[in-house]
């Protein structure tokens, strides 16, 4: 690892543990073990960086509050004008989430790239030293400035917004539910996510309102439902979401196919048309995980949500 002389300019590196850190232990499951610095030292790159260890979590734990604190890293990071970039590794089942949660917030020209690996740092073919030095080479370029926040993976560099995690086991294994990069919305001031809550409902051929019932009866923060389709669901459903909406709960259909709009065009008490008439929101291209983040962005900033959610 090359270490910055002083008044150089470097890449910062931070490390929250996933995939790419994850060693496999006796029992033969994959644990976050190395650290920002022995990421960056495998992955054999020349660019001056600092690093900064900040979770060791696989991302399916990544809670708000790091989110939050994240947030708060690249924020105080961006600060100090010798920084070009900022690469975050991270594990892949959130990096979709995470994400966007920065990207709503970044006002930097600068770059911050997230990166992680499908194959364990004790695989005999690695990929996460590739997508790291990469990621940091990226950081290091001016050309790189002004996209806002990025993923790099596999080759690939996608924006944050619209991303998905598209395949449990290839080397490129994101992309963009639309077919080219979305605009941004203006960002806006960070505020605190954690103590937030939004749950995520499934939605499913002939779904009666009992689910949705006991949710609204824990009077959440907002509700995001990973519709079918276009964003339609049961007419049971449908009808008991729409009195959530009318009650003052945000609602948001986002839907479980991959790719593609959200479109309120169907009627009937499921059908999005029936309920944006009611007040439910369509999630446009954010699927139901990166739907719930920017909810909880809007309701945390006093935000109207269809402007996060584009």
């Amino acid at each position: 690892m090359t270490v910055p002389q002083p008044g150089e300019p470097f890449v910062l590196v931070i490390s929250t543990g996933g995939t790419i850190a994850s060693t496999t232990d006796s029992q033969g499951a994959r644990v976050p073990s190395l650290t920002a610095e022995e990421l960056v030292t495998r992955c054999g790159v020349d660019t001056p960086v600092r690093v900064y260890d900040s979770a060791a979590l696989d991302s399916s734990s990544m809670g708000l509050g790091d989110v939050d604190n994240l947030i708060q890293l690249v924020r105080a990071a961006l600060a100090d004008a010798l920084i070009t970039g900022i690469v975050i590794t991270h594990g892949t089942d959130s990096m979709a989430e995470t994400a966007l949660a920065l990207d709503l917030v970044h006002v930097d020209p600068r770059p911050v790239i997230l990166t992680g690996a499908q194959r364990p740092a004790d695989h005999p073919q690695p990929d996460g030293p590739d997508n790291l030095r990469r990621s940091i080479e990226l950081a290091a370029d001016p050309l790189a400035r002004g996209r806002g926040v990025t993923v790099h993976f596999g080759g690939d560099t996608l924006a944050a917004r619209g991303l998905i995690k598209n395949d449990t086991e290839s080397l490129r294994a994101f992309a963009l539910t639309a077919p080219l990069t979305l605009p941004r919305p203006a960002a806006v001031a960070p505020a605190a996510l954690a103590g937030l809550n939004v749950p995520i409902l499934r939605a499913w051929p002939g779904a009666d309102a009992s689910l949705v019932e006991l949710v609204a009866g824990q009077n959440p923060d907002g509700i995001v439902v990973e519709a079918l389709g276009s964003g339609n669901v049961s007419d049971a459903m449908g009808d008991a979401l729409a009195r959530v909406a009318e009650a003052g709960i945000p609602v948001v259909l986002a839907t479980s196919v991959p790719y593609g709009e959200v479109a309120f065009a169907y009627g009937g008490a499921g059908g999005g048309a029936t309920l944006g008439a009611r007040g439910v929101l369509p999630a446009g291209w954010l699927r139901a995980g990166q739907a719930r983040m920017a909810l909880l962005t809007a309701i945390a900033t006093g935000t109207d949500p269809r402007l996060l959610l584009g």
